[in-house]
């Protein structure tokens, strides 16, 4: 019996093994079209395991380990063999790892010699998180009838370019990435990570930040420098960038994802284009998660045994509503029938003078203002947050709100609940003493003993920002139930760093940015100028 196995099941609540008895045939070797050779370890149960359907999980971070006992493994005993495929340049596949750029061509060849071998019966999943479904994004418009469904979790098409935002560059998670797999081959790769957390920190305060991780680690990331060079709509992006192929998907969809994830915004678009060609069955499942929360992989392996094993062995997967979402302050689970879920309706809540928030319109009132200092930047304080030793998710946010450089805007105590299900949004009047800002609205439940916690954020950058203008900020999408007694407050300050890039306010690109300039930013509220956050509320 196997230790991590027996953890996996305690922690992740799985249903009873078919058996405990497998084998693993190891460095199996897969050819590509150009020559190349991929290694894959089969993971099979040692009597009759040949001809069971097949999930396939395409991955960069290696085959043993966790991989095998907590990926692997948990499927193998409960009615699939498992394919696990290490990408191209990576654990003794053939290289170099480009991230990201050949996985169509090579995901396609694995699927073409899968179901050529003996062993393969008539049917197979595509299954995996984070880079693991982007490979299956890759690939899915264009796979032959044996595969019966795939299993994006924390996913999304395009991947790479949801750090690239237009309205907010993501710093801190595709640097630490960047540093983590170009050592992950390493002797004791995870505690070295770890001890050089600290290191990746330093290096996203170093400026320019195109010497940042050769001053602060002593070592030069070609990822980096690409997420630092090539805005999102550079054609060097275009390999990576497979939006356009998922309304051409017609495999049945799982689609797994979290409220705290950095690709969920990107993964319930992908979800809508294929809701909207009216693909079925359709499944989307949104928990209260970040994009590594334990609760990711339990819901991950029920939907590849309960929609994904089903489809695989001809069978109709267990009723359930197309979408389930965690409604978090309720915390409960509720179904519903499509995304964004019928019957929300958008309230504005105006900022108020006093710091009030209010649906009605503000009355005539100066605007209020703050200091921004990047050179002392807001920080980033839970929320969507990927790096090592950082808490993501909801957390207390008194002491942001206390900083100097953060304004609230708060309603009375809710008389009744107000739950908010959709996309969130705000409008803030705004002006700097320079012309280039960042706004970064963020939305808190304050509870009955006064803490506010974080419900989701946004940022937008402006240029022109010494000019009143109304900054239209995209905050991540929520399901929320603010309780009667509770209210709702909204943050509005210039940063959240180092989640996204601090803006230096001088328009220097990114990569060479060297100058860091203080400014004094408004924000407005009044009949002219009615700054507002819009709730989808019921």
């Amino acid at each position: 019996m196997n230790l991590s196995s027996h953890i996996t099941e305690r922690v992740l609540r799985l249903p009873p093994p078919l058996t405990r008895n497998l084998t693993v045939q190891r460095d199996l070797r897969v050819p590509m079209r150009d020559g190349a050779v991929l290694l894959a370890d089969r993971w099979v149960p040692k009597s009759d395991g040949d001809g069971l359907p097949t999930a396939l999980i395409r991955i960069p971070y290696g085959r043993a380990g966790m991989v095998g006992g907590q990926m692997a493994r948990p499927l193998a005993e409960r009615g699939f063999q498992v394919l696990v495929q290490s990408t191209r340049g990576t654990f003794g596949s053939d290289g170099p790892f480009d991230p990201l750029r050949r996985e169509r061509e090579d995901g396609l060849d694995t699927i073409d010699w899968v179901t050529r071998q003996s062993w393969f019966g008539e049917s197979m999943i595509l299954y995996g998180l984070s880079y693991l479904g982007f490979v299956q994004w890759a690939v899915a418009d264009a796979v032959p009838p044996q595969v019966k469904a795939m299993i994006p979790i924390v996913s999304e098409s395009a991947l790479t370019l949801e750090f690239l935002r237009a309205d907010g560059f993501s710093l801190e998670t595709p640097f630490g990435w960047a540093v983590q797999v170009a050592g992950q081959e390493r002797r004791f790769a995870m505690p070295r990570a770890m001890l050089g957390a600290k290191k990746v920190q330093r290096a996203l305060h170093t400026m320019p930040l195109n010497q940042a991780d050769t001053v602060a680690i002593g070592h030069r990331y070609d990822y980096v420098q690409n997420i630092l060079d090539h805005d999102a709509d550079a054609p060097f992006w275009q390999g990576l960038d497979h939006r356009h192929r998922v309304a051409d998907i017609h495999l049945p969809v799982s689609s797994v994802a979290g409220w705290h994830d950095i690709f969920l915004p990107g993964q319930l678009r992908d979800y809508r284009v294929l809701q909207d060609a009216g693909r079925s069955p359709l499944r989307l499942t949104v928990g209260p998660w970040a994009h590594t929360s334990m609760g990711v992989g339990e819901a991950a392996f029920g939907e590849a045994l309960g929609f994904g094993l089903a489809l695989a062995k001809g069978e109709e997967p267990a009723e359930h509503a197309p979408v389930r979402l965690f409604v978090m302050g309720e915390e409960k689970w509720r179904d519903f029938p499509s995304w964004p879920p019928p019957g929300y309706e958008p309230q504005r809540f105006h900022l108020q003078p006093g710091g009030a928030l209010s649906p009605r319109t503000p009355a005539d009132s100066p605007p209020d203002g703050y200091r921004y200092d990047p050179a002392d930047p807001t920080p980033a304080v839970g929320g969507v947050r990927m790096a090592f030793g950082v808490k993501s998710g909801r957390v207390d946010n008194t002491a942001l709100e206390a900083r100097p450089d953060v304004l609230t805007y708060t309603t009375p105590v809710l008389d009744k609940d107000v739950e908010v299900v959709g996309d969130v949004s705000a409008e803030i009047f705004f002006r700097s003493s320079l012309p280039h800002a960042d706004v970064f609205v963020r939305l808190c439940d304050v509870d009955t003993d006064g803490r506010s916690t974080n419900v989701c954020d946004g940022l937008t950058s402006l240029t022109g920002a010494d000019e009143t203008r109304a900054a239209r900020v995209t905050l991540w999408p929520t399901a929320y139930r603010f309780q009667r007694g509770h209210s709702i407050r909204v943050q509005i300050s210039s940063g959240a760093f180092p989640r996204y890039n601090r803006n230096p306010g001088t328009g220097e690109p990114r990569a060479t940015a060297t100058t860091l300039r203080a400014a004094d930013q408004q924000v407005f509220h009044d009949p002219e100028h009615p700054s507002a956050i819009v709730l989808p509320t019921r």
